[in-house]
């Protein structure tokens, strides 16, 4: 009814690959994992970075901002690292370029009455 052990060991040894075959179905998994994971996270949340600082560079006069800590104000003077946004009449600052969260060009918006 049960095997013995010798016949066990023996049978067993025998179905296992080695060398380079069993290192690859180890570690293949593994490996899917990090292609997929590369694939679906790491690649679009380049583009997404790229994307949002060619909009931070390309940012001008009169475009409408958002800041990362929810300021929202129109350009009204652009520097090399700094922005000056007008937040109200009359009330202007100045905040650091890379914290701009959100940049909607001028013209693009469409009337609010329409």
């Amino acid at each position: 009814m049960f095997a013995t052990p010798a016949f066990a060991q023996t049978a067993g040894a025998a179905a296992q690959p080695d060398g380079f075959l069993a290192m690859l179905l180890q570690f293949g998994p593994l490996l899917l994992v990090f292609v997929v994971f590369y694939m679906l996270i790491l690649r679009p949340q380049q583009a997404r970075a790229k994307a949002q600082a060619a909009t931070i560079a390309a940012v001008k006069k009169g475009d409408s901002v958002v800041t990362a800590g929810g300021i929202a104000g129109k350009v009204t003077k652009v520097e090399e690292r700094f922005v000056e946004v007008e937040i109200a009449p009359t009330v202007k600052v100045r905040v650091v370029k890379m914290t701009l969260a959100e940049v909607t060009p001028s013209g693009s918006g469409k009337p609010a009455n329409d």
